[in-house]
């Protein structure tokens, strides 16, 4: 079981993405790599006979999360009182998807392995691709409002033009995680960023009421 990414989908523009689809046109030297470690391991798999399953994750967030990730900048960001760039003047969507989700999807290619010729697989080889998001893509400021509620803090934004390498949305197509997986994303973001917040607050010493007083303090003044 190898990690993918949402990203092989590059400039397509059918949505959602479904692991049908072509992805010949990456726009991205990570996608790019991503793209290279999924034939990779099909070759690996038609030649040792090795059964292989990749997961394309879809802007996967939670607690332990990377730092360069939106959620976690944007929160720090916004407790630190520090601008954030929001691309392409923030007409952007993301199938955001939380990590509990995402280990569910996980685990259950355990019960899965793959035989040459299932439902899904491709050439002739025991290698199957599914897609784990949320199947819900949200649009950026909205996902922004949402941590500023959390937070209690109102974000200083720096709209900035779209950055080389991105694409404006995301959206997986999950049928066949749910079909053959049994794949069901339960959390929203409404849900899953508290999570996350709650996590870095405790995680970074942060005293979230304080600075909710403080804000409220300000408003008042």
């Amino acid at each position: 079981i190898y990690a993918s990414s949402s990203s092989v989908y590059g400039a397509n523009t059918k949505m959602p993405f479904s692991v049908e689809d072509r992805v010949d046109y990456p726009v991205s030297l990570y996608a790019a790599t991503k793209k290279a470690a999924e034939m990779l391991t099909h070759s690996y798999t038609h030649l040792y006979k090795f059964p292989a399953t990749g997961l394309r994750f879809f802007t996967v967030y939670g607690p332990w999360g990377r730092p360069d990730m939106a959620y976690y900048s944007f929160t720090k960001a916004l407790f630190e009182g520090t601008e954030i760039k929001i691309f392409n003047n923030g007409d952007m969507g993301r199938d955001f998807t939380f990590i509990d989700d995402v280990v569910d999807g996980v685990m259950a290619c355990l019960d899965h392995v793959p035989k040459i010729d299932d439902e899904g697989t491709r050439g002739g080889c025991a290698h199957r691709i599914f897609n784990l998001g949320n199947n819900k893509p949200e649009r950026l400021m909205d996902f922004l409002t949402i941590l500023e509620d959390v937070t209690g803090q109102k974000a200083k934004i720096d709209f900035q033009p779209m950055q080389p390498g991105d694409v404006k949305e995301t959206y997986a197509d999950i049928d066949l995680s749910q079909k053959i997986l049994g794949y069901t994303p339960k959390t929203t973001l409404k849900q899953g960023l508290p999570k996350f917040v709650e996590w870095y607050t405790d995680f970074s010493g942060v005293d979230i009421q304080q600075d909710k007083q403080d804000m409220q303090n300000k408003k008042v003044s």
